[in-house]
């Protein structure tokens, strides 16, 4: 935007202001003049110069109608229309400054003029005012008098309009067919309405507004917008932050048609909206910031800050101020942000009236906004704007017209131009002094710009000759636009350098040593603009190759060159037998991949060799490498160099180049040739030669295996080469490659190569080196079916597969049954295996081929894996609801099997199947005597005893086996533990819900076996183990005292005869380890007791001091009467004191909430009335609890909390019985009688507040109630 302060009309505002009184400026409107409307009555008519051309009005009659209000000049610009304050309309002749008309009875009298409107048509305006309503005015003109028709268009009665504005078509546009219909767009408060005048009176759409904030403003605007080829008009309106547009299409039947388009989102409350062009609106927000938001992409461009403007706001008007302020409260609302006469748009340009000054906002045209950045010195801003006009991307362009060639043409020349000056102001501010890497940053941050824009503008020229010309005088400059270049010739952007250029740019990358660089330029650079003998030099001088293959080839075609050098390089080490160093290696890898995209067709190190020269290129690269001896012979040189030194370097990667190359050989019989002359030379070089070790022969072996594989193999080898072949592809000794090598032998024999060999021989070879798909090829030829069974039953990589061998030769004709029966025999042979391997697949092939021979099987172990298999898919099916037929029959087989052949499984089969019968599974267990299996199913049936009588069946065994080796008597120890270990945990599982006696009758069986194996041990004088028992005993008693009580514990043990005869020193360890334990409990209930009761009666103390404390009034009277109280011994009054001093007497506060309605209760909670009415109230109870309000219960909310706390405390210690709990809340309840009332109801809630954690109620005895 450019933004201009009209210096002339503002000082002309200011100066009408102070010398003639006219006011402060009210409305402003704009066409060919611009007229401002002041608060005085007054209008001031400017011309295009700014200078003062009419003042239309007096003060007389500014004084009568009051403010100008509302301001609109016809699309001729010889009428204006003046709305006022009081409701009065005046007409203006702009011409002369004549008054034409004074309409006074246009509208209801005693509101304002908010809007008043000319149509496209000059006899036709609409008014709005500020009772919502919205009126045409017809003109007439009859006899020389001059009058005017009013209609109500829109009644304030059914919803305030507060914005109107008519479709008013510029010039271009005014013989459009949608202009006949005079539409009108009306936004009341709650909906936008757009109606048709012409013909006759027609509402074609009505459009609510979504939900927003009421003191939103509604904008209207319409505008001219090109859609599809056809230019039809765009209303544009929000209420809030969302701007709504509707396009109105005029169909040839005479409809029009509204059709909503996409919205505009933005974050802020728009208190203005305005259309710029046909593509860009320029808005205000309520904290007058100015938006330019580009409509297509929704973008803000540009903001300014609208502070300075000082806008001139409508409110008096919208408050109708001037009539008396008879307007409703949501239009008063609204027009606290009007400033809807302080906004006016004509051609392009937008007019904001501030209270002393006038500023228009216009869009600077493509060269206007490129000449502001230069201005700046923002050279990269401005060629990036340019390049957004040159490729149509640029938003709110003005300016630029003609097809795209003649655009782009313009913006080029002014882009040239550009370029040159920030080449000059580069040179201009680079720092003379400091440090040199200051001055490369400098030209880093231009010279890349100037490569690329010229690169854009495909202007090449440009860049070598003018800017390079002028960055020269520059060293540093220099070096930075040669260095740059790389990254646009690496990508192909830049293929041509001059040779100046090319000159500058291989010294200096040879000076700073950016040989790697450079050789990345050379290769992708034209030829032509080399010189190719400087570069050939430089290239070998650094080592360069692949820039020098590069200019070989491309420049001169020739092919073999580069080979002949890079052979010179590695030749002469392997040849010496020397190891190569890692750039010689690197030189070697190129070679081979050199030679690779040779024999294919491909240029290295990119692109494609040109079509005419590829089977040139290929049959000299043939001829070189079959070359007898090199150009350099020696006496020391073998024959065939170029291939020795190709398998000395890599023998592998190079029979893989020739292998692909190969691959192409179809109908060429010159390739083939080739083929067989390179194959002979292979097989001279390496076979029987000691310079190459094994892998590599066998590698060749390999590859002549590969190409003699092949259907349309033209190779020949003799028989006794092919031997060898064989041994090596065969050779068990030789791990490396196996899969690749019994691939290789299979592809021979499935081709037929080697059927005149002896395949006895062959078998033999296959099965040694462990080709089991040889095997397989070779027995099924022989028909030997049953033996490929033992083939894939060896072969780890492909044991799943037998089962669809197996299935498909039983299954598919063709083979005799006397095969068929020896792969039946085979499958029972290895039926245990197949089922361990897959049990499903075995199942399904039992099923399909073996059910005649069910009976000859062992079904057992595969019956069990399948059925284990099946109830993990049933337990998954489970999980979805889904059930099977005979499920429980099926676990109850499969429990059947685990007892038989997988006991290890049971336990955990049990605890985690639920479909089995109780009784049928105690049945199944015990007949296969699984005791542990047993024990966990009595449980699970409730039977405690029974369970616990089966498990200590299984320790009594153990108990009796106290002689053999000290291996056995371990072995039995620990199988000890674990049983002991598994009653103990049954017996704390039960105990929790079983009688006391129940309890002791669980436990105490137990405890004699312990002792009674004790007692045993020690007649057979076995020292370690009688500890063990005697450790394992004190287990037992330490559990059993969880539930059993102590002295119930001493006593049976004193009382039972098997240990009534024994001596006191036998039981003494076993009574002092329990004694030892009932000290430790004892020591700590005692101590935590203490602790708790050192707390409660701190807390008890506290409490009772609290609320016992004297309270002493302030005064002597009543707060309420202002009598005094009697201090007579013998005074009948009563009176009451509250905690903040303050006094009363109870018939006082009786009579006060008597007076609020208060009814009055047998315990009245009194409220202090002083401390009550100093808070808001007027007395009576405080509905403010958190306020500090003086009340008689002032420690009432301590007291509550406190009572809460110490009934959840009491009643959570296990120790403190229900009377003890009871008898505490008393002691807390009574020190507290004479000063609170507590419902017995909330007593109750304090006893219950924590006995629910432990599943149980203890009401509170009554009397404490």
């Amino acid at each position: 935007l450019r933004h201009n302060l009209l210096k002339g009309i503002s000082a002309q505002i200011v100066s009408a202001a102070d010398k003639v009184d006219a006011g402060l400026p009210t409305a402003i409107t704009v066409s060919s003049v611009i007229a401002v409307g002041t608060s005085h009555g007054l209008a001031l008519v400017f011309d295009t110069n700014q200078a003062l051309r009419l003042c239309l009005g007096t003060k007389t009659t500014g004084a009568e109608f009051g403010a100008v209000s509302a301001l609109s000049i016809n699309h001729d610009c010889s009428r204006l229309l003046c709305g006022f304050a009081n409701g009065q309309i005046t007409m203006w002749d702009l011409a002369n400054g004549k008054l034409l008309r004074t309409i006074t009875d246009a509208h209801p009298p005693g509101t304002a003029i908010l809007h008043v409107k000319f149509t496209d048509d000059p006899t036709l305006a609409v008014c709005n005012d500020s009772g919502g309503s919205v009126f045409e005015l017809a003109f007439r003109r009859m006899m020389g008098m001059r009058s005017c028709d009013s209609r109500c268009l829109f009644s304030g009665s059914k919803g305030e309009v507060c914005c109107i504005e008519p479709l008013r078509a510029p010039p271009d546009f005014r013989d459009h067919p949608i202009t006949h219909h005079s539409l009108l767009a009306m936004a009341s408060l709650t909906k936008i309405l757009v109606i048709g005048l012409k013909p006759s009176l027609k509402v074609w759409m009505t459009f609510p507004y979504n939900k927003s904030d009421p003191s939103s403003v509604p904008q209207l605007a319409w505008h001219f917008v090109p859609v599809q080829k056809t230019v039809n008009p765009v209303l544009a309106f929000c209420k809030g932050d969302i701007v709504h547009f509707l396009l109105v299409k005029k169909e040839e039947s005479g409809a029009i048609h509204v059709i909503k388009q996409r919205q505009l989102h933005l974050s802020c409350d728009i208190i203005s909206l305005s259309w710029i062009n046909s593509s860009t609106l320029v808005l205000v927000d309520s904290r007058e910031k100015l938006l330019v938001v580009d409509r297509p992409s929704q973008e803000v461009l540009e903001t300014l800050d609208l502070e300075q403007v000082q806008l001139v706001y409508n409110s008096r008007h919208f408050k109708s101020l001037a009539t008396g302020g008879n307007v409703s409260q949501a239009l008063a609302l609204v027009g606290e942000k009007a400033c809807y006469q302080s906004v006016s748009s004509y051609a392009g340009q937008i007019v904001y009236l501030g209270t002393k000054s006038a500023h228009i906002m216009t869009l600077r045209n493509w060269r206007e906004r490129i000449d502001c950045l230069l201005k700046q010195d923002h050279f990269v801003e401005a060629l990036s704007l340019s390049w957004s006009f040159h490729e149509g991307t640029a938003k709110a362009v003005v300016g630029l017209f003609g097809d795209t060639v003649k655009r782009k043409g313009v913006i080029s020349d002014k882009m040239v131009e550009i370029l040159c000056k920030f080449a000059e102001y580069a040179l201009k501010k680079c720092p003379e002094q400091g440090k040199i890497q200051v001055m490369e940053q400098h030209f880093q941050d231009v010279v890349p710009v100037l490569v690329d824009y010229c690169l854009l503008l495909q202007r090449a020229d440009l860049l070598f000759n003018q800017l390079y010309d002028r960055l020269v005088e520059n060293m540093v400059a220099k070096g930075v636009f040669l260095e740059a270049l790389e990254s646009y010739i690496v990508v192909d952007r830049l293929g041509h350098l001059t040779t100046p250029i090319m000159r500058d740019l291989l010294a200096h990358y040879h000076d700073n040593g950016m040989m790697d660089s450079l050789e990345r330029c050379i290769v992708h650079l034209d030829v032509t603009s080399l010189d190719i003998q400087q570069v050939v030099q430089v290239c070998w001088e650094n080592q360069l190759y692949d820039a020098m293959i590069y200019i070989f080839n491309s420049g001169i075609n020739d092919y073999l060159t580069p080979m002949e050098k890079l052979f010179a390089v590695i030749g002469p080490p392997l040849r010496e037998g020397r190891s190569l160093t890692d750039e010689e290696v690197v030189i070697g890898n190129k070679l081979l991949v050199y030679i690779s995209c040779c024999l294919a067709g491909r240029a290295y190190p990119l692109g494609d060799i040109p079509e005419d020269l590829v089977v040139q290129v290929k049959n000299q690269v043939f001829e070189f490498l079959i070359r007898l001896h090199s150009a350099d012979l020696s006496e020391e040189e073998e024959v065939f160099p170029f291939i020795r030194t190709l398998l000395h370097f890599d023998t592998r990667e190079f029979l893989n180049v020739l292998a692909m190359t190969f691959e192409d050989f179809k109908n060429d019989k010159q390739a083939l040739e080739y083929q067989q002359r390179i194959v002979d030379i292979l097989l001279q070089v390496m076979v029987d030669n000691p310079d190459f070790i094994p892998s590599q022969v066998g590698g060749l072996f390999t590859f002549l295996a590969r190409q003699l594989a092949k259907p349309d193999n033209t190779l020949f080898v003799n028989r006794n080469l092919f031997d060898q072949v064989l041994e090596f592809l065969c050779c068990p000794d030789d791990d490396s490659r196996h899969t690749e090598r019994q691939q290789v032998l299979l592809e021979l024999l499935q081709v037929g190569t080697v059927v005149q060999f002896n395949e006895g021989r062959l078998l033999a070879l296959a099965e040694k080196a462990k080709f089991y798909q040889i095997c397989e090829f070779l027995y099924e030829k022989q028909h030997l079916y049953d033996r490929i069974i033992d083939c894939y039953l060896r072969d780890p990589l492909r044991k799943v597969e037998i089962f669809s061998f197996i299935h498909n030769l039983l299954s598919m004709p063709g083979y005799s049954p006397e095969e068929k029966q020896t792969v039946k025999d085979k499958v029972l042979q290895h039926i245990q295996e197949l089922v361990t391997l897959d049990p499903c697949k075995s199942a399904d092939i039992v099923l399909l081929h073996f059910t005649q021979e069910v009976h000859f099987m062992n079904l057992a172990p595969l019956l069990l894996v399948f059925l284990t298999t099946l109830s993990l898919y049933l337990r998954e099916c489970h999980q979805l609801r889904t059930f099977l037929p005979l499920e429980r029959d099926l676990h109850e087989l499969l429990l059947d099997l685990l007892c038989r052949y997988a006991p290890q499984q049971l336990l955990s089969f049990l605890q985690a199947s639920q479909h089995y019968r109780l009784e049928e599974a105690i049945q199944t267990t015990e007949k296969y005597h699984h005791s542990e299996a047993t024990a966990y199913l009595l449980e699970k049936k409730g039977d405690i005893d029974g369970a616990f009588s089966v498990l200590l069946e299984m320790v009594l065994p153990s108990m009796t086996q106290q002689n053999g080796r000290k291996i056995q008597r371990d072995s039995t120890l620990t199988k000890v533990k674990d049983s002991l270990s598994d009653i103990i945990n049954l017996c704390n599982r039960s105990s929790h819900n079983l009688f006391q006696q129940q309890r002791e009758a669980l436990w105490f069986p137990l405890l004699e076996t312990m002792m009674d194996s004790q007692k045993r041990v020690n007649k057979h004088d076995a020292k370690h183990t009688s500890e063990v028992l005697k450790e394992l005993t004190m287990k037992v008693l330490n559990c059993m005292s969880s539930f059993i009580s102590l002295p119930a514990i001493i006593q049976r043990i004193l009382q039972d005869p098997v240990y009534g005869t024994g001596k006191l020193a036998e039981l003494q360890g076993l009574i002092l380890g329990m004694m030892d334990s009932f000290n430790y409990e004892q020591i700590l209930l005692e101590t935590t007791t203490n602790l708790l009761n050192h707390d409660l009666h701190w807390s008890l103390a506290h409490l009772r001091a609290a609320v016992t404390r004297g309270l002493h009034p302030r005064q002597d009277y009543c707060n309420i009467c202002l009598q005094q109280y009697k201090r007579r011994q013998d005074s009948v009054e009563e009176i009451i004191v509250f905690i903040c001093g303050h006094l009363y007497h109870v018939q006082c506060l009786q009579q006060k909430d008597s007076g609020c309605g208060i009814s009055l209760a047998a315990h009245q909670q009194w409220n202090c009335f002083k401390c009550s009415s100093s808070h808001g109230g007027r007395g009576g109870p405080s509905i403010e609890p958190n306020r500090e309000c003086s009340t008689s219960l002032a420690q009432v909310s301590i007291f509550v909390y406190d009572l809460f706390f110490y009934a959840s405390f009491i009643d959570s210690f296990q120790y403190v019985k229900p009377t003890d709990r009871h008898t505490i809340l008393q002691s807390i309840l009574l020190t507290t009688t004479k000063q609170v009332f507590l419902p017995f109801s909330f007593i109750h809630s304090c006893s219950y507040a924590n006995s629910g954690s432990r599943g149980m109620l203890e009401p509170i005895p009554a009397h404490i109630g």
